[in-house]
């Protein structure tokens, strides 16, 4: 597919991402969906980092109203910041002030503001509590849930207030683009919209609800929207859940290393044929493309950044790759490398790579 990569970046720079009429770039989201297809046509691959401003290996953001926001692990050990950050809203839908790993929600959006004045780039998770149990996102103890929040379920009215907060929120960040990749990981079993928890059908159904509330009923036109399952799979398997292209704009899949040799070959070999397959349908249609999770917990392997992760992504039009959070409550729980880490030196030549892109 690398031939069809000036193909695959003149069609979907033409059409939007699916939009199919030509139009000036005029609106935020129009000039990310640029940015990005820029970088995939000139080979190059925005990094990105979990939580980044929020908190870090050893420190986290305490009075975030006269917080400045300029600390970063990422800035402290490269001297640059990520060019993308994630953030989750778990715990949105409940009116909370803190999501799931306890950021508040004001200091997040205080934080979108800051990075993309800064011209960073923001992508949002959402790892909602189970509403038909009462339990987190990881209960699956029901294979019901997603039939209850859908049309006619028992949840419906519930589940559409959690949209509505979630929406809000959105909202409230102003005239920005985002990321926004709601139900990822749908093809594991892990979270209550899994595989082996609903139909595809009412999967996919979930994934249309929660983008006609946001794009239609609340006109919230400036989300890129992201496709993005577990990886490890097939083309079949991949599009046996897919929304539909009105609904997507970026394709996309998680997948994290683990430590020893043997688990990083099967890393690599899964990355470069899962981007293979995805290169192929994001061309068939006219999507952007990410790797939108993956990592080493711990950086156990000093070179994973220039002997695993870059090797893996070479050479396939891959948008932005982010890397998941540095917990600082959990000391073995990070996933890019901090001040004081003993091995720095890697992540540091990464950082130099004429082809990754940070925000100086």
């Amino acid at each position: 597919m690398k031939n069809a990569l000036p193909i695959i970046i003149a069609l979907c720079a033409l059409t939007a991402c699916g939009g199919g009429n030509k139009k000036p770039m005029e609106t935020p989201k129009d000039k990310l969906v640029h940015q990005l297809f820029t970088y995939a046509q000139e080979g190059k691959i925005a990094y990105g980092h979990q939580d980044d401003l929020s908190y870090g290996h050893a420190w986290k953001v305490e009075d975030w109203e006269n917080d400045n926001l300029e600390r970063s692990d990422v800035k402290a050990v490269t001297g640059k910041y990520p060019m993308v950050v994630g953030f989750d809203l778990g715990d949105i839908e409940h009116g909370s002030e803190k999501n799931l790993d306890r950021v508040p929600f004001g200091l997040m959006r205080k934080a979108v503001a800051k990075h993309i004045e800064r011209g960073g780039i923001v992508t949002f998770s959402w790892h909602p509590d189970n509403p038909l149990t009462g339990g987190d996102a990881w209960d699956i103890s029901s294979d019901q849930v997603v039939k209850s929040v859908l049309p006619g379920g028992e949840n419906e009215r519930l589940f559409r207030s959690w949209l509505e907060r979630a929406a809000d929120f959105v909202e409230s960040l102003g005239d920005v683009a985002v990321i926004f990749r709601p139900w990822h990981e749908n093809l594991g079993s892990w979270f209550w919209w899994g595989k082996k928890l609903c139909t595809a059908q009412e999967y996919i159904d979930l994934y249309r609800l929660t983008w006609v509330y946001f794009t239609k009923e609340r006109g919230l036109t400036n989300i890129i929207w992201c496709y993005s399952p577990n990886g490890d799979t097939t083309p079949e398997e991949y599009m046996s859940r897919y929304p539909g292209d009105e609904y997507v704009d970026m394709v996309g899949f998680d997948t994290y290393g683990h430590p020893g040799e043997e688990a990083r070959v099967r890393f690599m070999e899964n990355v470069k044929r899962n981007l293979t397959f995805l290169t192929a349908i994001a061309y068939e249609h006219e999507k952007l493309l990410c790797f939108a999770e993956t990592g080493l917990e711990g950086l156990v392997e000093p070179n994973w950044w220039t002997e695993t992760l870059v090797p893996s992504v070479k050479g396939f039009p891959v948008s932005y790759l982010l890397t998941w959070r540095n917990a600082c409550d959990i000391p073995t729980h990070f996933y890019a490398p901090w001040e004081g880490f003993e091995n720095t030196e890697d992540f540091i030549e990464f950082s130099k790579l004429d082809n990754i892109v940070f925000l100086d």
